[in-house]
């Protein structure tokens, strides 16, 4: 059953999607929550990250959380020349996503994506509200937002020390 697109929208609106490979299943991404993709850098671990981060990086003078895909889905890495990290931005958050490859960017009518097949209803399968098939390949769409907004993202609120101002006479 394809998704109802929002009454606003046609059903025969298209969205452009940027493939993505994590093992040997495909995802897609909405190219408008995509703001770059990079090579991969080396990872900087910082204590307390919630399990889901793997690590930082910092992209021009931003740090930016990195969540490897591959280990979220329990999929091996197999150490590809193909990875890469996909910048994504959504409400003012930035993620980055490690990922074995960024295969192509697609176009798709609205109506040609369906929800998620019905097994598919653990907590985890928030993340992959649909899926639509291209060429032949079955292929996931992610929700950043989901990603973003899930209780094992969102970092701890350290304590801030309040100081108070004394003179001394």
């Amino acid at each position: 059953m394809p998704v109802s697109p929002p009454a606003h929208l046609d059903r025969n609106a298209e969205v452009k999607l940027a493939c993505l490979r994590v093992g040997s299943a495909y995802y897609a991404l909405n190219i408008l929550e995509v703001r770059e993709i990079i090579r991969p850098v080396p990872l900087i671990e910082i204590p307390r990250l919630p399990t889901s981060v793997d690590g930082v990086i910092t992209l021009r003078r931003a740090v930016v959380p990195v969540v490897d895909l591959r280990r979220r889905f329990g999929v091996k890495s197999q150490g590809e020349s193909r990875e890469r990290i996909v910048i994504c931005a959504l409400q003012g958050r930035i993620i980055g996503l490690y990922v074995d490859e960024v295969s192509e960017v697609i176009t798709l009518s609205r109506d040609e994506i369906q929800r998620a097949p019905y097994y598919m209803s653990d907590s985890e399968a928030d993340f992959f509200p649909a899926v639509c098939r291209y060429r032949g390949r079955l292929i996931f769409l992610l929700d950043v937002q989901k990603i973003l907004s899930s209780h094992e993202f969102l970092l701890p609120v350290p304590a801030v020390p309040q100081f108070s101002q004394t003179t001394e006479e």
